[in-house]
């Protein structure tokens, strides 16, 4: 896959709903029902990310969830990207770029949204062919005004930020014209997760499916 086409799906992927919730996942058992109740609410694409023991096991249930498309976070190595793919990913997410990480999803075919955070780090990932990025760490970054800000020296870039975006914050990044989405793990907290509270977690997808782009 060339970094054209991985750009391309993960536009495709970016439009679908307003909102990729940001997932860690410390039980495999729960991911199915998980995944039912964002999917339900309007929210299909789902990020889960490779920081805990069950995460991989997660991706496999929730790959079984009809009408979601599920990827991988926290891809840092070749290894990530293989062990992703096996599980059933169908996009991955770096928190930053490196040339063997990018090489390893393009030869895997697994669209990547590649992070960056500074001019720089766009510009590399603009040269090979990226045109759809995440920026990370958002909040901690500037935020939308910063990303407002790239915009004009770099109109070709469209971005998901993440990190420390609420529903509250959401509608400034979503208002840019180089935004396509926002990820987010407001969607899913841990103590819903915990008390299993599907329906709760299925009202707050709804609400951030509503929000306008």
């Amino acid at each position: 896959m060339t970094p054209q086409d991985a750009s391309k799906r993960s536009a495709e992927i970016c439009q679908l709903a307003p909102v990729i919730p940001v997932l860690v996942i410390h039980d495999a058992a729960i991911a199915g029902d998980l995944a039912r109740a964002l999917v339900a609410g309007g929210l299909p694409a789902l990020e889960i990310t490779l920081r805990t023991p069950a995460a991989l096991d997660a991706i496999r249930e929730m790959a079984k969830v009809e009408g979601g498309v599920v990827g991988a976070g926290t891809l840092l190595t070749p290894d990530d990207v293989k062990a992703a793919c096996d599980a059933g990913a169908r996009f991955g997410v770096s928190p930053g770029a490196t040339d063997r990480l990018l090489d390893a999803a393009e030869a895997a075919d697994l669209p990547m949204l590649p992070g960056a955070v500074t001019s720089s780090e766009a510009m590399r990932l603009l040269e090979r062919g990226y045109t759809v990025q995440k920026f990370f760490p958002a909040e901690a970054s500037g935020g939308a005004p910063t990303i407002k800000a790239l915009a004009g020296p770099l109109p070709q870039i469209r971005f998901c930020p993440t990190g420390g975006i609420t529903l509250a914050k959401a509608p400034d990044y979503l208002k840019l014209p180089n935004i396509l989405c926002v990820g987010g793990s407001w969607v899913a907290p841990q103590e819903m997760i915990d008390a299993r509270d599907w329906a709760g977690i299925e009202a707050l997808a709804r609400e951030a499916a509503a929000l306008a782009r």
